[in-house]
């Protein structure tokens, strides 16, 4: 058992896993910021788009 658990302990094969869950985590992160940042301003301008198109239409 002693074994086992020192070959356990030495494996880094799961490493990468960890590494890419971290990167992948930061990157959603990161987007839902960016995304709660410019979403006011999205609105307002979409808004403003459904203003124009209106008054256009005959």
């Amino acid at each position: 058992m002693l074994q086992y658990f020192k070959k356990f302990v030495s494996a880094e094969d799961g490493a990468i896993t960890v590494d890419w869950v971290v990167l992948t985590a930061a990157t959603v992160g990161l987007g839902l910021i960016i995304l709660v940042a410019i979403k006011p301003s999205a609105l307002a301008k979409a808004d403003n788009i459904s203003d124009v198109i209106a008054a256009t239409d005959p």
